[in-house]
C-alpha cells in the first residue's frame, strides 16, 4: 500500500474545561468547511468555547502556512477531533448530612486541516 502524498496540518489542545458533548457541538459547526468561512463562523458563535477552537484553528492554519508551506487561501477543516480528558471530582454538602459528587470534565480538540 501507497502511502498517501496529502499534506495534512493540525494543531491540538489538551484540557480544556468544557464537557466532550459540548465542545462537540461547536467542532461541528465547522467540520468540513473552508478554513476562512469557519473563522467567521467562529467568530460570530454565541458560544464560550467558540473563542478557544478559533485560537486552535488559527494555529493550524499557521503551522500550514510556515511549516509546510501551504496556501491559506485553498485550506479545509479536513478532521475535528474531540475527546476526553481528565475529570475532577469535587462534592457538594447535601441535607442530612449526604453529599453529592460534582464532575468538572475538561476535554481536548484536534483540528487537521488539508489544501483542496
Amino acid at each position: 500500500m501507497k502511502k498517501s502524498s496529502i499534506k495534512t496540518a493540525s494543531a491540538k489542545i489538551s484540557a480544556l474545561r468544557i464537557s466532550p458533548i459540548k465542545l462537540n457541538l461547536v467542532a461541528g459547526m465547522i467540520r468540513g468547511k473552508k478554513a476562512n468561512a469557519a473563522l467567521v463562523d467562529l467568530e460570530f458563535s454565541k458560544k464560550r468555547i467558540a473563542i478557544d477552537v478559533r485560537k486552535c484553528l488559527l494555529s493550524a492554519v499557521a503551522n500550514a502556512e510556515n511549516n509546510l508551506g501551504m496556501d491559506i487561501d485553498r485550506l479545509h477543516v479536513a478532521r475535528v477531533e474531540v475527546g476526553k480528558s481528565f475529570v475532577m471530582k469535587r462534592f457538594s454538602a447535601r441535607a442530612r448530612g449526604r453529599s453529592a459528587r460534582i464532575e468538572k470534565f475538561f476535554s481536548n480538540i484536534t483540528i487537521h486541516l488539508q489544501e483542496i
